[in-house]
């Protein structure tokens, strides 16, 4: 018998004991977990901080597949400038990336992928490896399994036409006089993404000059007949999509070989005016690597030799892609990212207590302010009287700052106290009111562009590789949200607009689907921390189902991962081999939910703290980021570091603008 809490007697509930020794076991075990959470932070914080560079930048590298390389080795054979030292360590690597069966995947732990294994192949037979070798033998059996050489992509079939291993016929055409379709017109230059419609006007004056090379071997051994290395394919039906543009293509060879000569030149000369007239300072073209390649093969088949300015400055800008690793081997770099990882670590490192003055995060300050981009680029083209003001993501990219980053760049910047507020103020007001003018129709944005939404890019015969348009995605939006809620403007119009937006894209199952990040815990981290920011109640409806979500696929060791094949598969949806970062933007959805004291948060923490390494980094060999989702996947080297430190910073130390009253609503 014992007491009462109004004084009578009365038998214990055995129930209620046990309810009571659970809470104080989870309680001591959360007090365990916040003193590991605060030395796990403090690490991470020192490891960050001794990667800064000295002009104030951060980055990781960016690896994606062995396609970079094989198509570096092939660039450099087309143009007779291979020097044994760069194919030898550019083979390394790609053998390095080979797997037991002879093949080549496009990201760790992924499948076999055909364009991918026959590119290596290739690259490895320009690097002396013989076909009778045992790797060589197994990749090149694979490949003839899997359909040859004419089922892979478009573009690897380019390559190889280039060197008389395809015929240019059996490719689908694009005229250079694309150029002079008008922006009303369906199919214009204009409506392809930035990224596909800096690679799409090179190539097509590739594919009018239709080049050959002389090819230095045969490629007999990847095909499944060499004597008919293209067999004939039932085309779709007529009244489909997909039969209209296939006959669509046939006409366009027909016109190809008719065309006339004059409007052919001037076609061609408008495109390499276009090429030239957005090249970068440093050389290259958008700050990634596959338009710097097509962009350098067009402008030689016009006549530029390769000590021409342009040439010159391209080939150099393209040596910067290369990552030389200490076993000897080189890797090359879609791209490059350092204003997205300075903004990153910047508020990685705010967020972890580094105090606002700290002359780390001033430096990171200046330097992302210098980076700012003051000049119209192609954006304009739908948006010409909107003023510019943004950030891209690269170091030169003047063409194409994105509304991503600049999002990011004002959050980081919003929580660093810096000696010259005034230009810190005003370099912010001009990103918000870009980004806010970058908005498309129903209220949502997407990257680079706004309004990039027509169907008709992605039904092309020649656009079978990875998105090739920019529609919004509900990860760029909520970080704009997030964005505009810090700066007081939540209950603006705009801002609404894309809440609606965000709440209408809401999957059944509670998550959101992440364009740019790997993929529905991606998505849902980044667009929960922005809704609640903007004003939502953690027990709104929208916020219960991402958090009941996300809790359901936490793995048994407490923490989250998500396989690229989410991408093509439902059931790999939520499921994967727990990450650092994917951990991490679990945590930040949760902890934006005021789900701090929760057991999945406790675990979650806790999984942070196990995996920290001594030096407090983490390590992550699978690839959470996304370029095109399932195409194209990216291992950022430096998430693994800032979005960790960013959760275990929140979990201390709360939200930094957590509570922010709205107090201003211009925009």
């Amino acid at each position: 018998m014992t007491a009462t809490t109004d004084g009578s007697t009365g038998a214990v509930d055995p129930r209620a004991a046990s309810a009571s020794r659970k809470t104080t076991e989870s309680t001591i075990a959360a007090d365990g977990v916040l003193a590991a959470a605060r030395r796990a932070a403090e690490r991470s914080v020192e490891h960050l901080l001794g990667r800064q560079d000295e002009q104030g930048w951060w980055k990781g590298d960016l690896a994606t597949n062995v396609t970079m390389d094989a198509e570096d080795l092939l660039l450099r054979q087309f143009l007779g400038i291979q020097d044994p030292a760069t194919v030898r360590a550019a083979a390394g690597f790609i053998r390095g990336e080979q797997l037991g069966d002879g093949t080549w995947a496009t990201f760790h732990g992924g499948p076999a992928d055909l364009s991918t294994t026959i590119e290596a192949y290739v690259a490895l037979r320009l690097a002396g490896d013989r076909p009778e070798d045992p790797h060589m033998a197994r990749a090149a059996g694979w490949v003839r399994e899997q359909g040859g050489i004419a089922a892979s992509r478009v573009f690897t079939r380019i390559w190889l036409a280039l060197f008389g291993w395809w015929k240019w016929d059996d490719l689908p055409e694009l005229p250079p006089e694309l150029m002079f379709f008008p922006k009303w017109v369906p199919l214009n230059i204009y409506d392809f993404g930035c990224w596909a419609r800096q690679t799409i006007v090179p190539l097509t004056i590739v594919s009018a000059k239709r080049p050959v090379r002389p090819a230095p071997f045969a490629l007999d051994e990847l095909h499944t007949d060499p004597a008919h290395p293209n067999p004939p394919k039932r085309p779709a039906p007529a009244r489909s999509w997909d039969g209209l543009f296939q006959r669509l293509d046939k006409a366009l060879h027909v016109y190809h070989r008719f065309a006339p000569r004059g409007l052919r030149r001037v076609a061609m000369n408008a495109a390499a005016r276009w090429i030239i007239e957005r090249q970068e300072n440093d050389g290259c073209w958008g700050g990634i690597q596959p338009p710097a390649v097509y962009s350098v093969i067009a402008l030689h088949l016009l006549g530029y030799d390769l000590e021409h300015p342009v040439m010159r400055a391209g080939l150099e800008s393209l040596d910067r892609f290369a990552v030389w690793r200490e076993d000897g081997t080189r890797m090359i770099e879609a791209c490059q990212s350092p204003v997205w990882d300075t903004c990153l670590a910047t508020i990685a490192l705010a967020d972890a207590g580094v105090a606002p003055d700290h002359p780390a995060l001033v430096r990171a300050a200046d330097w992302m302010l210098a980076e700012e981009i003051v000049r119209p680029g192609d954006w304009a083209v739908r948006r010409p009287r909107l003023e510019p003001g943004g950030w891209a993501f690269e170091f030169h990219n003047d063409n194409y700052p994105d509304i991503d980053d600049t999002a990011e760049v004002v959050l980081a910047l919003r929580r660093v106290r810096h000696p010259d507020q005034a230009r810190v103020d005003a370099a912010i007001e001009r990103g918000v009111r870009w980004n806010v003018g970058m908005q498309s129709r129903n209220g949502a944005w997407g990257a680079f562009d706004a309004d990039n939404t027509s169907a008709f890019p992605n039904r092309l015969p020649f656009c079978d590789f990875g998105e090739v348009i920019d529609p919004p995605s509900a990860d760029v939006t909520g970080h704009v949200v997030e964005m505009l809620a810090v700066e007081g403007r939540a209950a603006h119009p705009v801002t609404r607009r894309g809440i609606e937006w965000l709440l209408s894209e809401q999957d059944a199952g509670g998550g959101w689907f992440g364009r740019w990040g790997v993929n529905y815990v991606y998505g849902t981290g980044s667009v929960v921390p922005a809704l609640t920011a903007a004003g939502l109640s953690p027990s709104h409806p929208a916020i219960r189902r991402a958090v009941d979500w996300l809790e359901s696929v936490q793995n048994d060791d407490g923490g989250w991962g998500e396989d690229l094949r989410s991408y093509s598969e439902e059931k790999w949806i939520g499921q994967g081999a727990s990450t650092a970062s994917q951990t991490a933007w679990a945590l930040l959805a949760l902890l934006a939910a005021e789900r701090r004291d929760t057991v999945a948060v406790t675990r979650g923490i806790a999984w942070l703290t196990e995996t920290q390494q001594a030096d407090g980094s983490w390590d992550e060999p699978y690839f959470t980021g996304t370029g095109f989702p399932w195409d194209f996947s990216i291992n950022y080297h430096l998430y693994r570091q800032v979005f960790p430190l960013t959760a275990l910073g929140r979990y201390v130390h709360g939200d930094p603008f957590a509570g922010r009253t709205p107090t201003r609503e211009g925009v």
